[in-house]
């Protein structure tokens, strides 16, 4: 049986979102006119997170500067995102999916697979998704994207076709045709260093990484990538639609201390470590985490704990440290003794796209370098107490905490 997947995109989300909410207020439908999405529109160095279509006819993009923006066209209508309103619209629309099939992945806030194999038995698969996208448009307001494939990587492709509220079908049979003529960047994990790493040695369309062989390829762009590059320019994913399963991982760690601590120096210090050894190993298994838990143990051996979901998944020590951080100085008074720290991630995705935030730390690509850095250190460590394992029967020594990121350098 031929695997049915949908790939529900819901089209310029933060923008549609807000014009939903604006018009159910007497407003004007901001989607009609120039229009975006920014963290604070009164601060041009705000970026922008969305625009309508009249807005990217003129050439504005996601990503932009307000102030470059304004400069294409002073009257552009500028909205302040607003992201309880925006969670509410995503699961709106996640449960009118989930309602077609129980077997859905939510890939990110604003998109989702679901898995049609059974329930399109005997329709026809178009039908079944203009079913759906009419429902969504006509229940909640705004519009969406549905790509039909035989493989998630096929209908992620097809749903970014011409938008918007539309079905596009991409079958295997069908790649040549719809998929190898679109620029490499187009497909799906081609980031633009790659893209500029493989159009400098004449490599310009899907078609034509699909047909590099794997020597030349490995060579540009090595080994394990190389072979998912070439397996995914061929139309070929056989990675399953995930659904709870995934979800209901989690990962913790947790420092005991050799005498009580009251020292919130001290605390701090070890919410560090282990925020240090969450992130690393749910990096090393390419996961992100939803939800960060923490919690505290007193002389008396008595508990309390704090949990938080996050508004997009992480993998960044930085971002899970400041929560925890966050929720300590909500359950402990800073003078009671405590014996024990510990945190934990949970809700996993293995998912890699990330959405833009409105509200996205500056640093936050000085901290996933640090954490990178990390990474290989640690792993480097790893190497080295397996080969002490190895040649004396038991590791030995304590690996170190990397001395370029301290624990107060991640303060808010």
């Amino acid at each position: 049986m031929r695997r049915i997947i949908f790939h529900i995109d819901v089209n310029s989300a933060f923008l549609s979102w807000s014009a939903v909410k604006m018009v159910r207020e007497g407003q004007p439908d901001i989607r009609l006119v120039p229009s975006v999405v920014s963290g604070d529109p009164n601060d041009r160095r705000s970026i922008i997170t969305a625009a309508s279509i009249p807005a990217k006819k003129l050439g504005i993009k996601t990503a932009q500067p307000v102030s470059m923006a304004l400069r294409t066209c002073p009257s552009l209508v500028l909205v302040r995102g607003d992201w309880e309103w925006y969670k509410r619209c995503s699961e709106g629309f996640i449960a009118i999916c989930r309602r077609y099939s129980p077997v859905l992945q939510q890939f990110s806030i604003d998109e989702c697979f679901i898995d049609m194999t059974f329930r399109c038995s005997g329709k026809d698969p178009v039908a079944v998704a203009t079913q759906l996208k009419d429902e969504i448009r006509d229940s909640l307001g705004f519009t969406v994207n549905v790509g039909v494939g035989s493989n998630k990587l096929l209908a992620k492709m097809a749903s970014d076709f011409e938008k918007p509220d539309k079905v596009h079908t991409l079958w295997e049979s069908e790649v040549p045709e719809k998929m190898w003529p679109l620029g490499v960047r187009d497909l799906l994990w081609v980031g633009k260093k790659t893209e500029e790493r493989l159009t400098a040695h004449g490599i310009r369309t899907i078609g034509d990484l699909a047909q590099l062989g794997m020597g030349s390829l490995t060579a540009l762009v090595g080994q394990k990538f190389a072979a998912q590059l070439h397996e995914n320019a061929n139309g070929h994913d056989d990675s399953p639609v995930e659904t709870e399963v995934a979800e209901a991982k989690s990962y913790s760690a947790e420092r005991t201390f050799s005498r009580d601590y009251t020292d919130p120096g001290d605390i701090d210090r070890a919410l560090f470590k282990v925020a240090c050894i969450v992130a690393h190993r749910i990096r090393r298994d390419n996961f992100r985490a939803s939800t960060v838990s923490m919690f505290i143990k007193h002389r008396d051996f008595s508990v309390q704990q704090k949990q938080t979901s996050l508004y997009q998944p992480t993998d960044v020590t930085a971002v899970i440290l400041n929560e925890a951080r966050r929720m300590l100085g909500e359950i402990w008074d800073g003078r009671t003794p405590l014996r024990q720290v510990g945190l934990g991630v949970s809700k996993l995705t293995h998912e890699n796209a990330i959405q833009m935030s409105l509200f996205e730390d500056p640093k936050l690509e000085y901290y996933r370098a640090w954490d990178r850095k990390y990474d290989a250190q640690r792993s480097r460590a790893e190497d080295a107490r397996m080969l002490a394992y190895e040649r004396k029967g038991s590791p030995e020594g304590e690996e170190s905490e990397p001395g370029a990121f301290s624990s107060t350098s991640v303060q808010e």
